[in-house]
């Protein structure tokens, strides 16, 4: 069975070489490389082409397509039998390819989900992969959702459950994988096959990213019970802790320290064991900064999700579903 890798880019230049160069040491090659630009008005197609001399790569170029039109646009141009999704911005590891498409090989499925984790270049940066990201542990192979970053699937799957939503700008991926968990089931979990990416450098940025994850949320009508329990803890419990503090500072306190605690416990046990060896200042600061990161990200999705929900709601009856 033929392999086609596909991707979407815009604007990546330089940033795409670590992608392109691991594809290139891939312990199994594949048939062709599909990327579909979005339009990209620096050299980022300039340094595709250098990469046609190692990879057999195929450009198309599609200005203005969202990150579901292109992956779907590179889908349709694609002549393998089996598809491995990624993104710009990761550097995969060199079994990947491999480990992920075995499955499908064997004829033993229609989808393989893949893994990924996080390659911090900063202290900050640690702290957030720790902060945002799971570990193998932390999640159900038999439930487990793939991001496109590392998913593999037939392109008569892709075919079958109509490609990735286009009228959708973000969380797409999951919708395609509900889409794809419906139609034939749990898909086999690859741990191996990894992809490397590195998280947001600055609040500003994880605050962004979250927020426009969030609008995706309210669009795509995901995790509604899940919004709501933010809500309720924001705007119902944590009043009613500050007034416990206003009224009562000792009781107050405990309960909002022990509601942080909780609440930073995962992340915490995670950065205990990315931080071996740092300075005790250096430590303490990183572990300081997991409720500030969770506070950030809870205020950028209770502000995302109600404008996507929105969108949707004008919308009733234009959208699939």
């Amino acid at each position: 069975m033929s392999i086609s890798v596909i991707c979407t880019v815009k604007n990546e230049g330089e940033a795409i070489r670590p992608l392109l160069d691991s594809l290139i040491q891939q312990s199994i090659l594949p048939d062709e490389v599909v990327i579909c630009d979005g339009g990209s008005s620096d050299n980022t197609l300039e340094i595709l082409a250098e990469y046609k001399h190692w990879l057999p790569l195929k450009i198309i170029v599609v200005p203005g397509a969202n990150i579901s039109e292109g992956r779907n646009r590179a889908i349709a141009a694609a002549e393998g039998t089996i598809i491995a999704a990624t993104d710009a911005g990761v550097i995969l590891s060199p079994y990947w390819l491999e480990d992920l498409t075995r499955p499908l090989r064997e004829g033993a499925a229609q989808v393989v989900s893949g893994w990924f984790e996080a390659d911090p270049f900063t202290d900050f940066e640690v702290v957030m992969g720790a902060t945002v990201l799971p570990e193998r542990q932390d999640i159900q192979p038999e439930k487990f959702l793939p991001s496109s970053r590392s998913v593999a699937f037939l392109k008569s799957a892709w075919a079958e459950v109509g490609g990735y939503p286009e009228w959708l700008d973000y969380s797409e991926d999951l919708i395609f994988d509900m889409a794809l968990r419906e139609k034939y089931g749990a898909f086999p979990f690859a741990e191996t096959a990894v992809a490397y990416f590195r998280p947001r450098s600055s609040l500003r940025a994880f605050f962004r990213q979250y927020y426009n994850y969030a609008r995706g949320d309210g669009k795509a009508n995901l995790w509604a019970k899940r919004h709501a329990i933010r809500y309720i803890t924001y705007l119902i419990g944590l009043p009613f802790i500050l007034r416990l503090i206003w009224r009562e500072k000792k009781s107050g306190w405990l309960l909002l320290l022990l509601g942080t605690g909780l609440y930073s416990r995962r992340p915490a046990e995670r950065l205990w064991a990315d931080t071996w060896g740092w300075r005790p200042p250096s430590r303490l600061r990183a572990f300081a900064l997991i409720p500030i990161i969770r506070l950030v990200g809870d205020v950028a999705k209770m502000l995302g999700y109600p404008v996507g929900l929105v969108w949707r709601l004008r919308r009733q009856g234009q959208l699939p579903g």
